[in-house]
């Protein structure tokens, strides 16, 4: 039984619409650039993914569930058919969706991620996560001293940062680390079977591994119409990295495609 719910969004700009989902501990700023870029001539929807950002809590992170979240909120926004562009965990949100729900979309970007099951590379970020001591720091700095024990990048210390946040009673996590926590098998597992004929587009950084040709059969078993770009130069988070050349390459792509 499914447990979709509405999500957290935000809509900037009209016409043919484009959906932009977010990756692992990330929220709906994370492709707004690419957004605000879109919004002169698309309606743009951004959206926290479950457990991430302002959405709903739950125990369950599985993409079906997490597809059927998505076609809920698209439903309450009366849109029937979109372009969809996912990062990372969002990209394999963005195929789950395609192939659960393939008339509604009109066109697929994936960005660094193939439909496969991953090695736990995240493990020591969820560790560095559930060890800071949120009930007795004081500030950010105090929580950013504690994380640099564990990580060493500090762009990705402050993109973790962003979810803490002080209420009245102290720091808390906006998001919800004890169900990434539980479920981050099933977020770094595969991706359902099934098939989209669509249009693909998958964009790699030439610096990350996530996207090799090890996972052709992977691609090609579940989209039949698929073009690959490399952004040199660029590692996992390619967005934010080259993200001039990203959102040329997203949005040639989404007008390539448009039915408008």
């Amino acid at each position: 039984m499914s447990t979709a719910q509405i999500l957290n969004y935000e809509v900037i700009g009209s016409g043919e619409p484009v959906l932009l989902i977010h990756g692992l501990f990330g929220d709906l700023d994370n492709l707004k650039s690419l957004g605000r870029d879109l919004s002169a001539d698309h309606q743009v929807i951004l959206i926290d993914v479950r457990n991430h950002g302002d959405s709903f809590h739950s125990d369950s992170m599985s993409y079906a569930d997490m597809a059927d979240d998505v076609a809920a909120t698209l439903d309450a926004l009366a849109i029937p058919a979109v372009h969809i562009v996912g990062h990372s965990m969002g990209g394999k949100l963005a195929m789950e969706f395609a192939l659960s729900y393939p008339d509604r979309v009109l066109s697929l970007i994936g960005a660094d991620i193939a439909p496969v099951a991953y090695d736990p590379r995240h493990r020591h970020i969820l560790d560095a996560l559930t060890s800071v001591p949120i009930d007795r720091i004081t500030s950010r700095q105090e929580a950013d001293k504690h994380l640099a024990q564990y990580i060493d990048e500090v762009g990705v210390r402050q993109f973790l940062l962003k979810n803490l946040r002080r209420g009245d009673s102290g720091f808390y996590w906006r998001m919800n680390l004890a169900a990434l926590n539980q479920c981050y098998p099933v977020i770094t597992g595969s991706i359902s079977d099934g098939h989209y004929d669509g249009p693909v587009l998958l964009i790699k950084g030439g610096n990350s591994n996530y996207l090799t040709a090890e996972h052709t059969a992977a691609v090609t078993a579940r989209f039949s119409q698929v073009d690959v770009k490399i952004i040199e130069g660029a590692g996992h988070w390619l967005h934010a990295e080259k993200p001039h050349i990203f959102n040329r390459l997203a949005r040639q792509f989404i007008e390539n495609h448009s039915r408008t």
